[in-house]
């Protein structure tokens, strides 16, 4: 089968590798469909945090039950799914108390351990989503993004009736702010990219607004006047975007992390204390998150259809993130398509 491995940032590699077998509790899953996350590309420019080299990404995914494990009984072959990426170890303090999503000794497969990015790719049935038939195999591999946001609006607190900004109209700023939305609150959302404003329009989000020419404190009082802003999301990852969120949200409320950083940010605990904020950070997702974010996308509540930028095969997994890189400002979700191959 075919093998896409990161042997350092810049460089993607398409090797042949073994096809791997269940054992007797895990399901095979022909891999169709990729999603390329913000974190990925993290990886490609060699700035996260957490990823070292050479691996094998790949987290946002769906495809088909190949293949199930001699003791399988309640996942069937031939049907569509997508699964949690977290290796945990069961043993540490935040795992005995159900936190296993911060386990101390974590791995996440894109990341720390080895990714989807192949033909044929096994996993535990715990960690296995089966998926509606009705769903693309976009909308399967929007369910880990989609799970991002089910978990940290949930950090949030008690939504409904609340002022919300979201700093980043990517994939993940997006979705945080539909999914605020769905849960009642009023949503303001903030991205420098005029295409990304437009998405997000396209998306059913009203109030967009950029930075570069709005500053976040104008855009609270254009729209929540003089209540303000209770919580802001940020999920733009920069400085500008922190010192924003911070500086802006009511005393006693919420500012919620949810971007990687690719650079250490400096945060003025001297507001945060003054103004008794709640300085959230928030990891990735619970089962209960994936299973939200299914029948969120299933009633409707969510939209995914205006994120859907490019797809690209296997074979040109590096051209994937050179665009990316090419038009960072202009794209949304890029895809890879394991059920499509480029001619030799």
């Amino acid at each position: 089968m075919r093998q896409a491995i990161m042997t350092a940032p810049g460089t993607v590699k398409i090797v042949e590798a073994a096809i791997p077998e269940p054992n007797s509790n895990q399901v095979q899953i022909n891999v169709k469909r990729i999603g390329i996350c913000g974190s990925d590309v993290h990886v490609w420019h060699g700035a996260h945090p957490f990823t070292s080299y050479p691996v094998i990404q790949g987290h946002e995914y769906c495809g088909i039950v190949s293949k199930i494990g001699a003791d399988v009984t309640d996942i069937c072959e031939g049907q569509l799914v997508t699964a949690l990426p977290q290796e945990v170890c069961g043993k540490c303090v935040p795992c005995r108390r159900g936190n296993w999503h911060v386990c101390d000794n974590l791995k996440v497969r894109g990341f720390q351990a080895p990714g989807c990015a192949q033909d044929y790719f096994v996993t535990e049935t715990d960690k296995v989503i089966v998926l509606p038939e009705s769903f693309t195999l976009e909308q399967g591999a929007f369910i880990e993004p989609l799970a991002v946001a089910s978990h940290s609006t949930a950090r949030a607190g008690q939504l409904a009736g609340a002022n919300v900004a979201v700093m980043g109209a990517g994939t993940i700023g997006n979705f945080v702010a539909q999914m605020a939305q769905a849960k009642g609150a009023k949503v303001i959302i903030g991205d420098v990219s005029e295409t990304r404003l437009g998405v997000a329009q396209n998306c059913g989000l009203a109030h967009g607004f950029n930075p570069a020419v709005e500053p976040l404190s104008s855009a609270v009082e254009s729209v929540f006047g003089t209540q303000g802003v209770d919580v802001v999301f940020d999920c733009a990852g920069v400085q500008a975007s922190l010192d924003a969120a911070i500086s802006s949200v009511n005393k006693g409320g919420t500012v919620l992390v949810v971007a990687v950083f690719g650079q250490r940010p400096q945060v003025d605990m001297a507001v945060v204390c003054e103004s008794e904020l709640n300085l959230i950070g928030t990891m990735m997702y619970h089962h209960d998150d994936y299973q939200q974010a299914v029948e969120r996308l299933l009633v409707g509540d969510i939209k995914t259809a205006p994120l859907e930028s490019e797809h690209f095969t296997l074979e040109e997994f590096q051209a994937a993130y050179e665009f990316i890189d090419r038009r960072a400002s202009e794209s949304m979700k890029v895809f890879i398509d394991l059920d499509r191959r480029t001619s030799p």
